[in-house]
């Protein structure tokens, strides 16, 4: 009597090389773009390794050498971006936190607002700075159009803020610094 095993099933680190591969596979001209979603969709539906395999067993087999050109590219792309960042992040306007006893501080284009940002990125009523319980500052998106973004991720709800942080309203950023 022979046992057969059941299918391996696809974990998620399978499931994204199979759809790294059609993404290079596709970046590169090799597959229509019908093709590539058709299989993405079967890529995410897939319940084992077989049938992963099976989505990118018929891709030619990329070269050697085109295959480190491209590692080599992605490499200096990444190093490029985080220069540039590293370089910018110096440059960013200062934002104090209040050191006075005021516990909200409003952002936005409205003359109404503690600080007032001339950007038409910015909304009239964009963020507010609240301040907790124990002494630390929230920020708030007040339903802004172009949003808050805290070290890079957009807000969808309050998240503390600390001296150091990355702070955008719209297109203006700023660097958080203590009040001291």
């Amino acid at each position: 009597m022979s046992s057969s095993h059941p299918p391996v099933r696809a974990s998620d680190g399978d499931r994204e090389r199979a759809l790294s591969e059609l993404r290079d596979r596709a970046a590169e001209g090799r597959l229509s773009m019908e093709t590539f979603v058709g299989r993405v969709d079967m890529a995410l539906r897939a319940r084992n390794r077989g049938e992963l395999d099976d989505l990118v067993s018929d891709l030619p087999q990329r070269g050697r050498w085109r295959r480190r050109i491209t590692e080599a590219v992605s490499s200096v792309s990444d190093l490029t971006t985080r220069i540039e960042s590293a370089w910018r992040r110096p440059r960013l306007p200062r934002l104090a936190l209040p050191a006075d006893s005021r516990i909200r501080y409003l952002v936005g284009r409205g003359s109404a607002c503690d600080l007032v940002l001339s950007d038409v990125t910015v909304s009239r009523m964009h963020a507010e700075l609240r301040r907790a319980e124990d002494d630390a500052w929230l920020l708030v998106d007040l339903g802004s159009l172009n949003g808050t973004r805290l070290n890079g991720w957009r807000l969808v709800g309050p998240a503390q803020v600390r001296p150091g942080d990355e702070i955008a309203f719209g297109d203006c950023t700023f660097l958080v610094a203590s009040s001291a």
